[in-house]
């Protein structure tokens, strides 16, 4: 099913929420020892942040753009916003793949950030720096930032890595709640 919001074809998959729906991850209590580097790789992605210049370009209506945009200056990010009612041209240049794009375009660093991506996610892409076009998230997740609900539910939805060649693969997996 396609939906056109904000000017853009938003493909849905069913078969791909369900998937997600179906695995589950156990994650485990950092151990103390790891407590001092913990400290220290947040304390370096923090400054990762606000070493680096955010470019958004978005359409000038859109209010869940709006509200990534202050999850991510909230996180320390240095945010520029650029309102455009086409977004298209963008993200042809940035080479955002077909199906996978969403309401709102970032560039930073020489990559490009596709959708509600946390601000975690972004620190992790600038700190690991691999051969990459960028991250995308696909569609409008509930509970991704910017699309917050009452309640706290999170919605499971894919962070993916786009490499150099177009293709993908999974940069981090929600696995959602209620």
């Amino acid at each position: 099913m396609s939906r056109r919001i904000a000017g853009i074809n938003i493909t849905w998959s069913v078969a791909g929420i369900g998937a997600l729906m179906l695995s589950s991850a156990c994650a485990r209590e950092p151990e103390s020892a790891n407590v001092a580097v913990d400290a220290q790789q947040t304390t370096a992605a923090a400054t990762v942040a606000t070493t680096h210049r955010m470019i958004v370009h978005k359409t000038p209506t859109c209010g869940c753009c709006g509200l990534w945009v202050e999850h991510m200056q909230s996180a320390g990010f240095n945010v520029e916003v650029r309102n455009a009612d086409d977004l298209t041209p963008v993200k042809t240049q940035l080479g955002v793949p077909y199906g996978k794009g969403s309401c709102h375009t970032a560039e930073i660093d020489g990559y490009f950030i596709e959708g509600h991506v946390p601000a975690e996610d972004v620190r992790r892409l600038l700190t690991e720096r691999p051969k990459a076009r960028g991250l995308a998230l696909p569609g409008m997740p509930l509970g991704s930032p910017g699309m917050e609900m009452p309640g706290g539910r999170v919605q499971p939805y894919t962070i993916e890595l786009v490499a150099e060649d177009g293709s993908t693969s999974t940069f981090r997996r929600e696995e959602g709640h209620r």
